[in-house]
């Protein structure tokens, strides 16, 4: 097996009375993302891109808003699972490159902590996790600042 790349991509709401939880780390704002889980936008495209590079389905068969086990769940749990059934195929990720789309708040200040959160959970080196964040320049649910999105690409490559 060769080298193999996954795309992902969420998107929440913002909302009042929730914490915003981006990547694993917690970001003050005054709404956060709504959804079943902790509703983490990067977690989730992070875990489908996952999913997809192996063609292992995706996150909505895996852990469905249906379930109530997963009411408020730590995405963090379906990332290991992702990872787990990656290791299952003989796949491990590589690389991940992660854009997040936010109006507000602005996540230059959070970047940093986002990466080197995600470089703890894959176990990789903060080096093999690329996070961007951009605006989208007024338009959409995102630039009105009523939700937010993620697009993840992940490689993962066959097991050492």
């Amino acid at each position: 097996m060769s080298f193999r790349i996954g795309i992902g991509y969420d998107l929440h709401r913002l909302a009042a009375n929730r914490r915003l939880v981006l990547g694993s780390v917690q970001i003050p704002h005054e709404r956060g993302l709504s959804g079943h889980s902790d509703a983490d936008v990067v977690l989730h495209a992070l875990c489908d891109a996952m999913l997809g590079a192996a063609a292992l389905g995706d996150i909505g068969e895996l852990f469905p808003d249906t379930d109530p086990a997963f009411k408020d769940a730590d995405s963090r749990q379906f990332v290991r699972e992702a990872q787990r059934r990656l290791a299952s195929t003989g796949l491990v990720v590589a690389n991940v490159d992660l854009i997040i789309h936010a109006q507000e708040p602005r996540l230059g200040p959070w970047k940093a902590a986002i990466q080197q959160s995600l470089a703890d959970l894959l176990d990789l080196p903060a080096t093999s996790v690329g996070v961007k964040a951009t605006t989208n320049e007024g338009l959409d649910a995102v630039g009105r600042a009523d939700a937010i999105a993620c697009w993840a690409a992940v490689l993962v490559t066959p097991q050492a």
